[in-house]
């Protein structure tokens, strides 16, 4: 099969610089990607390669990570991350598009598609639902790693042992991506982060002055079949949660994929690829 070059755009959104990736034929279905709190664009690679026969793959970079502005406000918030895919879907002219979207990027994916039932065709969510953030184990565990983050590197050595503590079953292609993609280096030597690790990390401990996001009732306004993804190993979200949203969302429902934890897309792709194909066929049957 044939490797689908992906090509990069630069556009001005809310005062930022935007950057997004783009794979596939401008005439397929379109489809959204939207990374997590400490991800990029670039980590949906062989999801896009995959599914570049059939869609159109929009990836964004969402504002303080991979090469789109870091926000001098640190706005990182649901609000403002939604408001930034509403703009990026206005200047692109998307009428009618599916969506997948992990964790952070999931929140962001139920949100925006609770506001405009109208556009949004499929959802595909990937480990995560209601009280993910706030209420779990690896809620905790994740406040804990950003406070722990150093705020550079030595060498690459260093930033491929920092990647390999905090996620020890990583594939060694997506650590790769971590390392391309998630620092750069300094005059000095020295590797610093593109992502705006300090602000993000604030943003995360410090209640939203707008007020949290009810995903239950974005849950309970979807109108579009939708496919949550749960990683075996995962400590974010609980299967609790995932059999009540299919109890009170009769549009959704849920698969565990095995020998993967809250990064499902990266520690089984081929499960993830193949559930994503198979509920996208399903929906065009």
């Amino acid at each position: 099969m044939a490797t689908a070059t992906s090509s990069s755009h630069t556009v001005q959104i809310n005062g930022l610089s935007c950057r997004y990736l783009q794979w596939g034929e401008a005439d397929s279905p379109p489809l959204l990607l939207l990374h997590g709190l400490r991800s990029y664009a670039r980590t949906w690679e062989h999801v896009a390669q995959a599914l570049s026969g059939s869609h159109l793959l929009i990836a964004p970079d969402f504002r303080g990570r991979g090469e789109s502005s870091w926000d001098p406000q640190r706005s990182y918030r649901t609000g403002t991350y939604v408001s930034d895919v509403e703009s990026l879907v206005a200047m692109l002219g998307l009428k009618r598009f599916a969506i997948v979207g992990h964790s952070m990027g999931g929140t962001v994916a139920y949100t925006y598609t609770a506001r405009h039932p109208d556009q949004v065709t499929a959802l595909v969510i990937e480990d995560i639902g209601p009280g993910s953030s706030t209420e779990t184990s690896g809620a905790a565990r994740i406040l804990s790693e950003m406070a722990d983050t150093p705020p550079c590197f030595s060498s690459l050595e260093e930033v491929r042992t920092y990647w390999r503590g905090i996620r020890p079953d990583i594939t060694e292609e997506a650590l790769a991506s971590r390392i391309e993609n998630t620092v750069r280096p300094m005059d000095d030597g020295r590797y610093a982060w593109r992502l705006d690790m300090a602000g993000i990390a604030e943003a995360r401990r410090t209640p939203d002055p707008a007020g949290a996001v009810d995903l239950w009732s974005c849950v309970e306004a979807l109108r579009c079949p939708t496919l949550v993804m749960r990683g075996a190993r995962s400590d974010f979200l609980p299967v609790g949660i995932c059999e009540q949203m299919a109890q009170r969302q009769p549009l959704l429902r849920w698969e565990q994929v095995p020998d993967a934890g809250h990064y499902v897309h990266d520690d089984n792709p081929a499960v993830f690829i193949d559930l994503v194909r198979a509920f996208f066929a399903a929906q065009r049957s």
